[in-house]
C-alpha cells in the first residue's frame, strides 16, 4: 500500500513538473490584448485588471495591440504601463482603421493632456515617441512565430481589423507561413467581447465598426472563439462607488482619472470587456457557455449562433448569481493597489 502511495505522488510531482518546467513563468497564460482604448472606459478598467494579473504571475503579456486610430490609446496605455511597473510591454498601432474618434469623451486623450501643479505631465512615459510603433498586424507576426505551438491567448475586446489584417499577412522575415497558418500554429485560442446573442435587432459596437473585419474573423478564424456578448457585459456593471471611494490609497490614478472625465459622475458602467480578459485569464468557473456551434456576421453587423457539435465557437453566459460575483471580484481586483504603488517596506 506504501509502494502505491509514493507511486501516485511521484505521478502527481511529475505532471506538475511537466507542466512547470522550471520557472514561474513557464506556467504564466501567454495574452496578448486587443484594445480600442479611449472610446469606452472598460478598456482601462480591463487594462487595469490585465496588470493585475501580471503582478499575480498569472499572465505573461506579449503585446497590447490598438485598434483605434489616434496616438492617444497608444499613449495611454503607455502611461498605464509604466504607471503599473511594465513599461517593456511592445505596443502595436493600427493605421488607417474605423472611425471612432467622435463615437464618445476620449478619455484616453484627458488623461494624456493632465498636467500637475508644476505643469509637468500628471503621469509619466516611458516611449518617446508613438507615430513609430509598428503596425500591430506586422508586430503579431514577429511575436507569434517566437512563440510555442498553442500556446498564444489573444483576447480582442475592440475591433476585429487587426486579426483580420493579420490573416490576410504572407510569409515574411518572421515566418514563411501566411496569417492564417501562423494563427493556426500558435493561438490557442481567441477571446473576444463582441456580439449580442439574445436581442435578434441588436447589433453591437466592436462588430459594427468593422463589419467586413468581424464577419471574416467569425467565419474563417483557424482556432477556437469564445466571445463575451453584449448582454453578459451590461448586467454587470462597476460602481461608481468604487471610484469614489475605494482608491485612498493614491493621490492619482490614471483608471480613476479616466473613469471620472468619461461621463459626467457618479455613473456604474458594464463591464463588457473585463469579463473577456476575466474568461481568458480564469476559465470558465464563474460563466456558464453556451454549446459549440458557429457564429455569422450579417451585412449590417447582427450576430446570429447556431449551435453545431462540429463547431468551435462559443459565448459566455451568466445568470444573477454569477453576476453578482463576477462584480464583485472585479471591484476587488481593480481596487486594490498594483505592486509598483505599494509603499517599499
Amino acid at each position: 500500500m506504501k509502494s502505491r502511495i509514493f507511486l501516485l505522488m511521484f505521478l502527481a510531482v511529475a505532471v506538475i513538473v511537466s507542466c512547470c518546467p522550471s520557472r514561474q513563468e513557464d506556467c504564466r497564460i501567454k495574452i496578448i490584448l486587443e484594445t480600442d482604448m479611449g472610446n469606452d472606459v472598460d478598456d482601462a478598467l480591463a487594462m487595469d485588471m490585465l496588470h493585475k494579473y501580471i503582478d499575480a504571475g498569472k499572465v505573461d503579456v506579449l503585446a497590447v495591440m490598438i485598434n483605434k486610430n489616434g496616438e492617444a490609446p497608444a499613449e495611454f496605455t503607455d502611461i498605464m504601463n509604466t504607471w503599473y511597473g511594465h513599461s517593456d510591454i511592445p505596443i502595436g498601432v493600427i493605421r488607417n482603421g474605423a472611425d471612432c474618434e467622435n463615437d464618445a469623451v476620449n478619455y484616453a486623450k484627458a488623461v494624456c493632456g493632465m498636467s500637475d501643479s508644476s505643469g509637468n505631465p500628471a503621469f509619466g512615459r516611458s516611449l518617446n515617441s508613438y507615430s513609430d510603433l509598428p503596425d500591430a498586424h506586422l508586430l503579431y507576426r514577429e511575436i507569434l512565430a517566437g512563440q510555442p505551438d498553442s500556446s498564444v491567448t489573444i483576447v480582442s475586446i475592440g475591433f476585429s481589423t487587426n486579426l483580420a489584417r493579420l490573416m490576410e499577412t504572407v510569409a515574411d522575415e518572421f515566418s514563411p507561413m501566411t496569417g492564417k497558418e501562423l494563427v493556426a500554429s500558435k493561438v490557442r485560442r481567441l477571446v473576444t467581447m463582441a456580439g449580442c446573442f439574445n436581442n435578434p435587432e441588436m447589433c453591437e459596437y466592436n462588430v459594427v465598426k468593422d463589419i467586413p473585419a468581424a464577419k471574416k474573423v467569425f467565419e474563417e478564424w483557424p482556432g477556437t472563439i469564445v466571445t463575451s456578448p453584449f448582454e453578459v457585459g451590461i448586467d454587470i456593471l462597476y460602481p461608481a462607488s468604487s471610484i469614489e471611494n475605494d482608491f485612498g490609497w493614491t493621490a492619482l490614478h490614471p483608471v480613476v482619472e479616466a473613469y471620472k472625465v468619461y461621463l459626467q459622475m457618479p455613473y456604474d458602467r458594464p463591464t463588457w470587456d473585463l469579463t473577456a480578459l476575466l474568461y481568458a485569464v480564469e476559465g470558465g468557473g464563474m460563466f456558464s457557455l453556451s454549446p459549440a456551434g458557429k457564429i455569422t456576421v450579417a451585412e449590417n453587423g447582427f450576430t446570429a449562433f447556431t449551435p453545431d457539435p462540429e463547431g468551435n465557437r462559443y459565448y459566455l453566459i451568466t445568470d444573477e448569481e454569477q453576476n453578482r460575483s463576477i462584480a464583485d471580484h472585479f471591484v476587488n481586483m481593480i481596487s486594490s493597489a498594483p505592486e509598483s504603488q505599494k509603499p517599499e517596506n
